[in-house]
């Protein structure tokens, strides 16, 4: 007779968010990470006093009231706002594109003088495509934008996001680009945004309390073939075509990597999140980890600051797959494993590789919820 209700593989947002509401139904998990700590992407290490996103920067923001008052009933959230900036060979703008970002690009003063050219390279962009649709996302970009915010803002921070051209990307990728006539730098339109006072760890913490977990497992060794005599039902959250042992072909992820290093300043670079937008500088941008909790004379109160380049690179065997490549092929292939894992009994694929799709956090919560009419 099985022990456990449920086996839960993966200890991210989607696994731990899971095991929390079947806890309190008075069910049993447990949870497995083939990882050395719990937390998946979430997880935090701390260097000189600062909390440091492992696996990249994790903001967490919301309009949903309900999700909001549960993750601030774990851990309490600050009033950290994401207001990245982009830095194109030696010139700073602010993103998202808004009245700081053209009045520093054109030496508009209102709105209405922003409108008004944004139209005029809109207008020329739509004139060049001859009545025709675009026919990849550096069209589609510049029907949307103009050249001048594509071409410092845009083109080459993708093709190093993508590792393609954007002549080769399809223009579905890019069918929305927020664009702000006011003068506001808050990357996010949700009524809610924060991060957990003393990092994500603290979150993970309390989701998983008193629930069983064990670290440094691979599910694919112990447990793939047998799950059935540890739980009744299994949630799976790790890849969606290495569940199926890749039957029907592979699919493609981008992945990122860090290069993480401790500066002796208390300021490296006065933000979060700065992103390079130029091919000249090779990563796609610096995080300063410090300033996601601390703010004012706190960040001088400590002396010393960690920053982590971020890399973006091609997905291979051995990598921790980090983004769904969604173009038409995977979307297809996505969708025949779906077909596959829908014929499962007792299975549950979640989270953002299991379902193959690119979700924010605050969502994944969401979908527990409601999973569990939480919401």
């Amino acid at each position: 007779m099985a022990t456990y209700d449920y086996l839960i593989v993966g200890s991210g947002l989607y696994g731990a968010t899971f095991a929390y509401c079947a806890t309190r139904q008075g069910k049993k998990c447990l949870v497995i990470d083939k990882r050395p700590q719990l937390g998946g992407n979430v997880y935090c290490e701390e260097v000189e006093g600062i909390q440091v996103h492992k696996y990249g920067a994790h903001i967490f923001h919301t309009s949903n009231k309900g999700v909001w008052d549960f993750v601030n009933s774990i851990v309490e959230f600050n009033r950290y706002t994401n207001c990245p900036v982009a830095n194109y060979k030696g010139e700073l703008y602010n993103l998202p594109f808004n009245m700081n970002t053209f009045s520093k690009l054109w030496g508009v003063r209102t709105p209405a003088e922003a409108a008004a050219k944004l139209e005029e390279q809109k207008a020329e962009a739509v004139a060049a495509l001859n009545g025709r649709e675009p026919a990849n996302l550096e069209e589609q970009a510049l029907t949307l934008v103009g050249r001048d915010v594509f071409q410092k803002l845009i083109k080459e921070y993708t093709e190093k996001q993508w590792g393609r051209s954007c002549k080769e990307l399809p223009a579905f990728i890019i069918r929305r680009l927020p664009v702000r006539l006011v003068f506001d730098n808050n990357y996010f339109n949700d009524k809610y945004q924060g991060i957990p006072i003393g990092g994500y760890n603290k979150l993970i913490e309390g989701l998983l309390k008193g629930v069983d977990t064990r670290t440094g497992v691979d599910f694919f060794q112990e447990y793939k073939d047998t799950w059935q005599d540890t739980a009744d039902t299994l949630v799976y959250t790790g890849a969606l075509d290495e569940y199926f042992g890749y039957r029907l072909g592979r699919l493609d992820w981008r992945t990122v990597s860090f290069k993480t290093r401790v500066e002796d300043m208390p300021n490296y670079q006065g933000n979060a999140v700065v992103n390079y937008t130029s091919h000249e500088v090779p990563y796609t941008r610096i995080i300063e980890h410090k300033h996601f909790e601390m703010f004012g004379q706190e960040v001088y109160q400590c002396p010393k600051t960690v920053v982590s380049e971020e890399y973006s690179v091609e997905y291979r065997e051995g990598m921790e797959p980090y983004y769904p490549v969604n173009d038409e092929k995977n979307n297809a292939l996505a969708d025949a494993y779906r077909a596959l894992a829908a014929q499962e009994e007792k299975v549950i694929l979640g989270g953002r590789l299991g379902q193959y799709k690119y979700f924010d956090m605050a969502p994944v919560i969401e979908q527990v919820l409601h999973s569990f009419n939480l919401l």
